[in-house]
């Protein structure tokens, strides 16, 4: 079991005993609310959440990954595939975005993760969200952060992945915000890198 991050706190991503991880994958799970009163049985719910990864060198974005763009230019980051349901939540991955660390391009020192409600359902009808870091070699779990309560914002900017040298780390971001598609949350994303 990996490391349950806090927002805003960072590890040192490295293998479980040591040595360099090549392959990360960015798992992402949701489940909708349960509704309450009369009608709740009567009238499932689906939401549609999408996880993207913003790609940058500096403070500039480069790149990017998510539902309509499966594949980075380069290849090193790819999308598993769009859920429009979620249902995962506590268990596994509704999606998940492939990052190969030995492949990214050495300008590009910032992965930022970002989550969405494509159809504009707000975060008080989600529960048990969660983005979480995987070794993908090993399948270990390497690091979790756990969205915690709902609230009237349709996007989060999850985390991030960031290289010093040949070192990377990962930070809880978890910053509430508004928007359909991640041009949506380049504002916002912008204070984190």
């Amino acid at each position: 079991m990996g490391i349950n991050l806090d927002k805003g706190q960072r590890i040192n991503l490295e293998k479980p005993g040591g040595g360099t991880l090549t392959v990360v994958r960015m798992g992402l799970g949701w489940q909708s609310a349960k509704r309450k009163g009369f009608l709740a049985r009567m009238t499932a719910r689906e939401i549609d959440l999408d996880a993207s990864a913003v790609l940058f060198a500096g403070k500039e974005p480069v790149d990017v990954v998510f539902f309509q763009q499966l594949v980075s230019k380069d290849g090193s980051v790819r999308h598993t595939g769009d859920n429009r349901v979620g249902g995962a939540g506590q268990g596994g991955d509704d999606e998940s975005i492939l990052v190969d660390l030995q492949r990214l391009p050495v300008h590009i020192d910032q992965i930022v993760f970002t989550v969405n409600s494509f159809t504009g359902q707000t975060f008080t009808d989600v529960q048990n969200a969660f983005c979480r870091l995987i070794d993908d070699a090993s399948g270990q779990e390497l690091a979790r952060y756990t969205l915690s309560g709902g609230g009237n914002y349709t996007a989060q900017v999850m985390a991030k992945v960031h290289r010093s040298g040949q070192a990377w780390s990962m930070s809880a971001i978890g910053e509430p915000a508004n928007g359909r598609t991640f041009q949506d949350l380049l504002p916002a994303i912008a204070s984190h890198v």
